[in-house]
């Protein structure tokens, strides 16, 4: 639950919502996590079996792996936060008509820093 709403009920937060907590939370560490650790790590009075369920969601997307020795159940993301954006970025690109007229939309709306820094890594090549 992710807070009450304005009749005092419990709100529920979706699906995208929790994939993104959790891999927040295994983003901010560099072990692998466990379900409980994850759990303790969101708070908010989430279900132990919600987690389970999100990791495996997160597990069949490729988004995360389990680790398999070591600690049995522990989780760690497949691809860290930038390399996750850049992807959708990519699939986001591919999916529409004309990739050339949304990549000009989405420079028209950078910032001063997002532009300066996306012009220096053209001029240099890449990252």
């Amino acid at each position: 639950m992710a807070g009450t709403g304005p009749r005092g009920r419990a709100e529920r937060r979706s699906a995208g919502a929790l994939e993104s907590e959790v891999l927040a939370a295994l983003w901010a560490t560099e072990r692998p996590l466990t379900p409980a650790e994850i759990q303790f790590e969101i708070g908010g009075g989430l279900a132990y079996n919600t987690v389970h369920t999100i990791l495996k969601r997160l597990y069949d997307k490729g988004l995360v792996l389990r680790d398999a020795d070591g600690r049995r159940g522990a989780y760690r993301p497949a691809k860290n936060a930038a390399e996750l954006t850049a992807q959708a970025m990519h699939e986001a690109l591919d999916r529409g008509p004309d990739p050339i007229a949304a990549l000009q939309q989405f420079v028209t709306g950078l910032s001063a820093e997002e532009e300066r820094a996306l012009r220096e890594l053209l001029a240099a090549g890449g990252p």
